[in-house]
């Protein structure tokens, strides 16, 4: 046990000062592949259901000599077992993914060693992509405050930008429980209209629909100052109410003035310590081109391939497939992860393209026999 801790720590520290220097460095894929080879090694010895998965598709870690062999598990893995390395003795934190378990549906797990990574490998991420021009903005957030709901990753992620970016100034104006609070709200922006200084409003894509039904409802509108900015994440899936991104981007810009140039989409997940912006205010994505044509962009410590749902083979160049990521910053858990989600390659980054419809892939539902057959082993040795 000693042997996995004075490996993670070293692999920690390493990976830590690659994201000290940031989003704007040049990783090449060589030396990608040689520190991925190393974190994959570790976790196949570290973390023994992810270990018995890969043995079961037929590998061993040492034989391994390009990171795209390496086999992705599937986001349903972390509802079914634990995924540290370790003994998770050491776990800092636990965040779930979103649902209830009511119905039969089981939220995920993500268990994090280390909240060092998670915050190494947001800041540098998040300042290059929503405050690119070097200012402090103050944040009005519709989610709800991480001292509220501790085990969510985008309550996390906005206290941790709070702290270490926006020097404190944030507020959260939705409740776990009750929804958006509208009327906070509202006061909140008239009173940065008032003022004349620009803020950064964040919020899921659903809680900016539950907005946009009270501010009608009310007639509100205000006009922020030029500067503001508004970063949207999240989808519709499971919601009764349904606007497309064209159109939820039109309703906002007239609701808070806030032209959809200074819009920014995060694409990020449970399952993975790191995330996806669209490069919009970064000068390599023209801000004013149609909202259907953007892209989203990888830090340097993340890889994305786009799989065939079937075989989980790589598509050809602008096919659409499966999303599959290779986070380094998951060092503690897994960093090979297939989503449920489809895209497709573009120039610069990739393009999402909706959920997978109806039934699981045959590749993805093959992977998780298999991961399940490894837990079943794992379970067997004990």
């Amino acid at each position: 046990m000693r042997e996995v801790e004075e490996t993670f720590e070293g692999l920690e520290e390493e990976l830590l000062g690659l994201f000290r220097r940031g989003v704007d460095q040049s990783l090449p894929d060589e030396d990608f592949n040689g520190l991925a080879l190393r974190v994959f090694r570790f976790q196949c010895r570290a973390n023994a259901p992810f270990g018995a998965f890969v043995r079961l598709r037929g590998l061993e870690a040492e034989s391994v000599t390009d990171w795209e062999e390496i086999p992705h598990l599937p986001t349903q893995a972390f509802k079914t077992v634990d995924l540290v390395t370790g003994d998770g003795s050491d776990v800092e934190a636990v965040f779930r993914t979103s649902g209830t378990t009511a119905g039969g549906q089981t939220r995920g797990r993500h268990l994090i060693r280390s909240l060092n990574l998670y915050r190494g490998a947001l800041l540098p991420n998040f300042r290059a992509h929503l405050l690119p021009d070097g200012v402090n903005l103050p944040i009005l957030a519709l989610i709800p405050d991480p001292d509220e709901l501790p085990d969510s990753s985008l309550s996390y992620m906005v206290g941790q930008i709070r702290d270490f970016l926006c020097a404190g100034r944030t507020k959260f104006f939705a409740h776990s429980s009750h929804g958006v609070q509208a009327h906070r709200f509202i006061s909140a922006l008239k009173a940065a209209e008032k003022d004349g200084n620009p803020v950064l409003l964040i919020g899921t894509a659903f809680s900016f629909v539950h907005w946009l039904e009270a501010a009608d409802g009310e007639g509100w509108r205000v006009k922020l100052p030029g500067g503001s900015r508004l970063m949207e994440t999240g989808g519709f899936k499971g919601r009764s109410k349904v606007l497309s991104r064209e159109g939820l981007y039109s309703r906002l810009e007239e609701s808070f003035g806030i032209p959809t140039s200074m819009m920014v989409n995060e694409y990020g997940m449970t399952e993975l310590l790191s995330q996806f912006y669209e490069p919009v205010l970064v000068g390599s994505e023209e801000g004013t081109s149609g909202v259907s044509t953007r892209h989203h962009v990888a830090p340097p410590w993340v890889r994305t391939r786009v799989l065939d749902p079937m075989t989980l083979e790589p598509v050809p160049k602008g096919d659409v497939g499966i999303l599959a990521h290779f986070d380094l910053a998951n060092l503690g858990s897994v960093s090979g992860v297939l989503t449920e989600d489809l895209g497709r390659v573009v120039p610069g980054g990739f393009s999402i393209q909706g959920r997978n419809p109806g039934a699981e892939p045959r590749g993805c539902s093959l992977a998780m026999e298999d991961f399940l057959g490894g837990l079943r082993g794992v379970h067997d040795a004990f």
